[in-house]
């Protein structure tokens, strides 16, 4: 079985920039990224991230705003504050290198079993698995399996000892293409003699509880002045942490307000965030605001992008631009 699906994976896998090197710090950077996050969606950013920050050493000299820019937009913000804190701590006590120690991965911050075991797996060449969703819905069918215990434990065993990292790729290749989680494609699983889920026409894996979701009014105030934006920056800590965005009508002074509740929204965008189902109406106001602090800062329309934005916020950009001064590219 695991020759089979060797195979299958030489012959059609496909061609992902991180698939051509085993460069740890290259393999640890595309792993966190696809952390609940498809292949698609982290291409283009893991590009201008290995292009911006090339290397252990180059992420710890970088300010903490400059990575969560190149990140803004890839959401779960957190792991860019993680790769950041995990480069500082490998600059002082691993020299700048990832370490070929299971142990001493998972102690690094926002790397769990599944990042270290694919850092270990295929950077290293170690027989460690990496537990992700796919790989658990193929092995749960392929063997039959629906305790959660039992299928780590059973990719653990299965794991090639000679191609570990092709291995683990390749299970999870077929999860993300054939072993889907709705209908899987058996008719071309190069693993279907043996699939048990195929034999007995059972193709349920355990899941999780689905996510209840909240409906949530979030406001936002485009102040606009001499082609400038006014931008507020979260708290370090908790949703969007350490992201600039446009502020929402209570965080601005309270003779504004008024001129706010009195004018109509020019824009209303539609956004989810965690298990928040965002509407958004976006106000546009044109005043020149004197802000106090470290929080609040005056940005050139044309200069938005130098700046870690949240989604939100360059969606609601993105939808007055046609109100506002026209910039520079």
């Amino acid at each position: 079985m695991r020759a089979a699906l060797l195979r299958w994976y030489d012959r059609g896998k496909r061609d992902l920039p991180w698939r051509r090197t085993r460069d740890p710090y290259a393999i640890w950077v595309s792993e966190t990224m696809l952390q609940q996050t498809q292949v698609a969606t982290v291409l283009p950013y893991y590009h201008r991230f290995m292009e911006a920050f090339p290397s252990v050493e180059a992420l710890d000299r970088a300010s903490l705003d400059a990575v969560r820019s190149v990140w803004s937009g890839l959401g779960y913000y957190r792991r860019a504050a993680n790769l950041k804190q995990a480069a500082r701590l490998l600059v002082s006590r691993h020299g700048g290198r990832l370490p070929a120690d299971y142990r001493a991965l998972l102690g690094l911050p926002g790397i769990g079993r599944y990042t270290a075991g694919a850092v270990m797996s295929i950077a290293f060449e170690q027989p460690y698995a990496a537990p992700d969703g796919n790989l658990r819905r193929v092995y749960a069918r392929l063997l039959g399996l629906t305790d959660s215990k039992a299928i780590d434990q059973a990719a653990e065993r299965m794991v090639s000892r000679s191609r570990p990292g092709d291995f683990n790729q390749a299970v999870m290749e077929l999860g993300a293409t054939l072993c889907l989680p709705g209908l899987p494609l058996c008719d071309r699983c190069p693993v279907a003699h043996w699939c048990r889920a195929r034999a007995s026409g059972a193709f349920d894996v355990p899941r999780r509880p689905p996510v209840r979701t909240r409906a949530v009014q979030w406001p936002l105030v485009l102040v606009e002045s001499l082609s400038r934006v006014l931008l507020h920056r979260r708290p370090d800590d908790g949703l969007l942490a350490g992201l600039w965005e446009l502020p929402t009508p209570e965080e601005l002074p309270a003779r504004l307000r008024g001129t706010l509740r009195r004018a109509e929204s020019v824009a209303v965008i539609r956004h989810a965030i965690t298990d928040m189902r965002i509407t958004a109406p976006v106000y546009v106001l044109r005043r020149q605001v004197p802000m106090k602090g470290s929080a609040w800062r005056w940005v050139d329309l044309a200069d938005l992008h130098t700046h870690p934005l949240s989604s939100l916020s360059t969606k609601a950009v993105r939808a007055v631009r046609h109100h506002l001064p026209v910039t520079r590219d």
